[in-house]
Order: C-alpha cells, then sequence, then structure tokens
C-alpha cells in the first residue's frame, strides 16, 4: 500500500519512489510484477501523471523495474542483480576489514558514514 503525506517536506514523487523502492527490495513486489499504469495509480493516489511518471523513471535508472511499451511497467529482476551484487561487495569488505583488524561497530559506522544520511519517509 502506496501512502502519499501531502504536509510531508519530501516530494510526492520521492515518497512514491521510496516507497515502491522498499516493497521490491522487500520483496512484496516480486521480480515480474507488472506495476499500475502511470495513469492509474496517479489516479489512485491523487497525484499528477508527470508525478508518478518521475518516480517510474527514477526507479527505471535504478533498475529496479523496467518498462515494455505498451505492456507496461514490471519489476526487474535487475534488481535482485543488484541485490547479489552488493551483498557480494559487503562480503567482500567483511573480509577486508577483519584482515585489518578494524573491530565490527567500527566496520558498520565507516559503511553508514559512506552511505551518508538515510533518506526521509
Amino acid at each position: 500500500m502506496i501512502v502519499i503525506d501531502a504536509g510531508s517536506p519530501t516530494p510526492p514523487y520521492e515518497q512514491l519512489r521510496a516507497q515502491l523502492a522498499r516493497q521490491i527490495q522487500e520483496r512484496s513486489l516480486a521480480v515480474g510484477t507488472r506495476l499500475p499504469t502511470i495513469r492509474r495509480l496517479a489516479a489512485d493516489l491523487g497525484l499528477a501523471v508527470n508525478t508518478v511518471g518521475r518516480a517510474y523513471r527514477e526507479l527505471e535508472e535504478a533498475g529496479l523495474i523496467e518498462t515494455r511499451g505498451r505492456a507496461g511497467s514490471f519489476v526487474s529482476a535487475a534488481g535482485e542483480q543488484a541485490r547479489e551484487q552488493a551483498r557480494r561487495a559487503a562480503q567482500d569488505y567483511a573480509g577486508l576489514v577483519a584482515s585489518l583488524g578494524i573491530d565490527r561497530i567500527e566496520a558498520i559506522r565507516i559503511v553508514e558514514a559512506a552511505l551518508g544520511p538515510a533518506p526521509g519517509p
């Protein structure tokens, strides 16, 4: 379920993008799931078509969804590939910090600093 908070300082397209990305990452939207059309989702959420279109474009640029012309937009398998690549990178990082003698808490702090501040809702 997508909820857009009109009073939030976060723009509606970003709220939508973040919520869909989270659902894809948590696998509540499985690979191959067909997303609502831009017009349908805009009508359902009371948003402008361009707002939903921007969220979909950003999800597509991130590899989380793919658009197949008139067939619509679908959750992409590339999202799974990206997750696997991140998992492998994390394993490599864990091995590196262990070899350098960096403790677990410091290693996590380093990652958090590299990721920057957490995004809003």
